[in-house]
């Protein structure tokens, strides 16, 4: 089974390293296409002269294949009386900390693809592209193909992999319950309708006819050897990574990883959409799910000053701790180690 993806991408391995948007850059990137797999880098949250920066680097130092990851949401409206509810929920932090709830700045913008976008990065020829949150429109789509680049987009249900089949993805990644980091959902707000790697990846396998991709709750070749046996095509992975010397992954969000000391939930207040991260004491206290968190992603202007101040006293309690359900797996060792390490999963036999 994974000789389609891999003839589709072009690499040696059916392993995808998943774009961490805030957690990695090219570096990362660079040493998983380098060690066979393909490397992403997330765009999302990048300023044009830093994309452009990051481009230039992985075109010098990998002549392997990369994919580049972006958003397709729509950008909300500044709801002024919903954005004071959420202040003052929080205030109760800032008054804590002695901080002035008024002086809040804006952090990095989550971008959605746009023409301007493709503009940026027409002459590099991505040799993958991948969206979250759904496809760009239709002449965008058609754009990016007419470069040679191959299509992959995430789906959490079976009606999002139809959709996405439907309207132009050359491969499917099924991300299951137990991925870290936003729900790729786009058709659906509802968390109910999310299922499990194994239900959604036996829910989509008879129904589409173009490569899956497996994603949640992947960190061990025993696993891959098990997912392959279902039907999957190759596998993403991302929080295997988050430990890895090639990610920026933060000093709070390595401690949190190796302590292993709470669980993974479901939230939306750090950013208004659902992701997957460890449990800390703004989620206890304020969610997981809180209904007056702003859309996507103004919840996390207010977040900021918070997360600054407490990570300076070493502290997680406010920070996004994105990770999947199965961190605890997480170790100190280099891309090309895990990625090695991976491989035998293409080999072996599932043991349970």
């Amino acid at each position: 089974m994974s000789a389609r993806l891999c003839s589709l991408i072009n690499t040696e391995l059916a392993i995808v390293q998943a774009p961490m948007a805030g957690v990695q850059g090219s570096k990362l990137a660079i040493a998983v296409s380098n060690a066979g797999g393909l490397g992403s880098l997330p765009c999302a949250m990048l300023s044009d002269d830093t994309l452009l920066a990051e481009l230039n680097t992985l075109s010098k130092q990998t002549d392997k294949p990369y994919q580049l990851n972006f958003f397709c949401h729509t950008p909300p409206q500044q709801d002024h009386t919903a954005e004071a509810v959420w202040r003052q929920l929080l205030s109760p932090y800032y008054n804590e900390f002695d901080l002035d709830i008024k002086d809040i700045k804006s952090g990095p913008a989550r971008k959605p693809f746009t023409s301007a976008t493709a503009d940026l990065i027409e002459k590099f020829k991505p040799p993958v592209i991948s969206f979250h949150f759904g496809l760009p429109n239709a002449s965008l789509l058609d754009r990016i193909k007419s470069w040679g680049s191959v299509i992959l987009a995430s789906a959490t249900t079976v009606e999002e992999a139809r959709w996405l089949q439907a309207h132009g993805a050359d491969a499917i990644i099924a991300q299951g319950l137990e991925a870290g980091g936003h729900r790729g959902m786009f058709l659906s707000s509802n968390i109910n309708e999310q299922l499990p790697l194994r239900d959604l990846l036996a829910a989509i396998k008879p129904l589409i006819n173009i490569p899956i991709i497996a994603a949640g709750g992947i960190s061990s070749a025993n696993t891959i050897a098990e997912i392959m046996t279902l039907g999957a095509d190759g596998v993403q992975i991302g929080t295997a990574f988050l430990l890895c010397p090639e990610a920026d992954t933060s000093a709070v969000h390595r401690r949190a990883l190796h302590d292993k000391a709470h669980p993974t939930t479901l939230t939306n207040i750090f950013s208004g959409r659902p992701a997957r991260g460890i449990s800390n004491r703004l989620i206890r206290e304020l969610g997981p799910i809180n209904p007056h968190a702003p859309a996507f992603p103004l919840a996390s202007t207010a977040i900021g000053p918070l997360r600054s101040h407490a990570e300076k006293q070493e502290s997680s309690d406010f920070s996004p701790l994105w990770a999947g359900s199965d961190y605890r797996h997480c170790r100190d060792i280099p891309a090309a180690q895990l990625i090695a390490e991976l491989a035998d999963g293409f080999t072996s036999h599932y043991t349970p």
